[in-house]
């Protein structure tokens, strides 16, 4: 089918001109390259009048208590309105009042795919409610900040006859509360961290006057049952809460959880991040089945906002705790399962009642000690299963499949000590002073280079901080000083530890980061992202 040409002809006479967008167009310019509303009168109202009444219902119904400051970005779904309208009208509700000389908008694209962040290289985005013009000042600067972000029509035009609806759907809602402002409409072709970051920074760099909103364009799972769409969408809204940005893309990348544009919400979060935003705030989440009764297969909506008072990152998320009872579950898991791993190479299957706490998915590693020596230690850094799967699997994996030793055998069984590390979530550590030595683990990003260590390894090693740092960026295969490189990122972590030896309490409200199987203390090359299921 040949492509529609968003360009609209003016009529010109010899010396005659045009009005649009504002801007006088002279005889013999190029008429100004507007992006259709081509989703009008399908996700939403086509008739400008039916439009703003439906819009505005939504925000007079969204009952959202107000910020002390100015969002720094949010999250808002891009359904059809009908279902996830008045969730996004959460969100946009909090902008009543407020003004931006901007608004980002970060979409995924679900018409083709293009290994880059698309910026829209035209002068205006149309809705039934006016144009919106691109701020191409701004457009042109972003682009020149990394080669991962193009201005192109790749994303925003249509392709087979369907154009993109993720962005468009969301540009209503903030004509209705910010009446003025220039857009930049940013499509994101592809979603892994290295394009997220690349974003998220560039956005960051260019925003610090603070007249800029970014929006990341998102719905949640897609076509589950009821009961578990909910279960896997809070998975998602609670590492947002959790500021787990580093976790969530390493998931959404392995499908491990879901969200079609998780690209947008990672990019928005470090760009947030990076301008002063501390907490993630979750104003409302619903599913299509709530609008339309059939829960068979629904799909699921969030809105959120990143804010800058002061909770801390976490925001007001209780930390996670276990009690004795709970630990001595977890032992007793990975003890079984590396006595069933070894001498019936099988997998062994826990029976748990009456432990929520063990059901929440969370990071986790075992070491394994004989005679005070290491003897295997691997573990999972990423909430990929339930605490006490991932205890199990890692037992095992950390008694046969340690490539620094050879496997276990049923002889040493007795002679084994345990110690079971829980990690909370990571968070970006914006400077060095900010790391206690003994009790905050570390893990160094830096494209396709990955290095771990557990809290206790500089104790134990009686390493200072820079030779704990330095030590980091060897495991990763980097030179010593990578830590400190503009592409480079370093998260923190904090661990409940105990086993046969030691039992330590304590893990301070930080939250969990991170991408999946890694090996520990001294570990020899960083696992792949998704953890191999065990074979035996």
């Amino acid at each position: 089918m040949k492509k529609q040409s968003v360009y609209r002809p003016i009529a010109l006479a010899t010396f005659c001109s045009a009005l649009l967008l504002g801007l006088v167009v002279p005889a013999c310019a190029q008429a100004p390259k507007v992006r259709p509303a081509f989703n009008a009168g399908g996700f939403y109202p086509a008739d400008a009048k039916v439009l703003t009444k439906m819009v505005d219902d939504f925000l007079a119904r969204a009952a959202v208590e107000p910020l002390s400051e100015p969002p720094v970005a949010l999250v808002s779904p891009h359904a059809g309105y009908e279902y996830s309208g008045q969730v996004a009208a959460h969100s946009y509700a909090l902008l009543k009042g407020r003004k931006f000389a901007r608004v980002v908008v970060i979409a995924p694209c679900h018409v083709e795919n293009f290994p880059f962040s698309s910026v829209y290289d035209g002068d205006a985005y149309a809705t039934p409610l006016g144009n919106i013009p691109v701020d191409k000042e701004f457009a042109k600067k972003l682009v020149g900040l990394s080669r991962d972000i193009k201005l192109s029509e790749r994303g925003h035009v249509q392709v087979e006859g369907r154009g993109e609806h993720a962005l468009e759907v969301e540009l209503p809602f903030l004509q209705r509360v910010l009446g003025g402002f220039k857009l930049v409409p940013i499509v994101m072709g592809n979603q892994n961290y290295d394009l997220e970051r690349a974003l998220g920074v560039a956005l960051a760099k260019l925003s610090q006057d603070g007249d800029t909103l970014i929006v990341a364009s998102s719905d949640l799972s897609h076509f589950h049952p009821y009961d578990e769409a909910v279960q896997l969408d809070h998975k998602v809204l609670r590492a947002i809460e959790e500021w787990d940005y580093f976790n969530m893309s390493r998931n959404f990348e392995s499908r491990t959880w879901e969200a079609c544009g998780g690209g947008p919400i990672v990019a928005a979060m470090i760009a947030a991040e990076r301008l002063g935003a501390q907490q993630a705030k979750i104003l409302k989440y619903a599913n299509s089945g709530d609008v339309t009764g059939d829960k068979s297969r629904v799909v699921g909506y969030g809105a959120a906002a990143l804010i800058k008072e002061k909770a801390g990152r976490g925001g007001k998320t209780q930390a996670f705790s276990l009690g004795q009872k709970e630990k001595n579950e977890l032992l007793k898991i990975a003890r079984k399962s590396v006595e069933t791993s070894v001498r019936e190479r099988t997998l062994y299957y826990p029976a748990l009642e009456g432990f929520a706490s063990l059901e929440q998915e969370r990071g986790a590693f075992v070491t394994l000690k004989e005679h005070g020596q290491l003897r295997g230690c691997i573990g999972y850094i990423a909430p990929i299963k339930p605490l006490y799967m991932t205890v199990r699997d890692v037992a095992a994996h950390a008694a046969l499949r340690d490539s620094r030793f050879t496997p276990v055998t049923v002889d040493e069984l007795g002679k084994l000590e345990y110690e079971i590390s829980v990690l909370s979530p990571l968070h970006r550590v914006a400077d060095i002073k900010q790391i206690r030595v003994g009790q905050d683990g570390l893990v160094l990003w830096k494209g396709e280079y990955e290095g771990v260590f557990l809290p206790q390894v500089p104790t134990e090693q009686r390493w200072n901080l820079m030779t704990y740092l330095e030590q980091l960026c060897y495991k990763a295969g980097l030179p010593k000083d990578a830590w400190r490189d503009e592409d480079a990122d370093l998260f923190s972590f904090t661990a409940i530890v105990f086993g046969d030896r030691h039992i330590s309490d304590t893990i301070t409200p930080e939250e969990p980061r991170s991408p999946a199987q890694r090996k520990t203390p001294g570990l020899p090359e960083p696992g792949s992202p998704t953890p191999p299921a065990p074979q035996f």
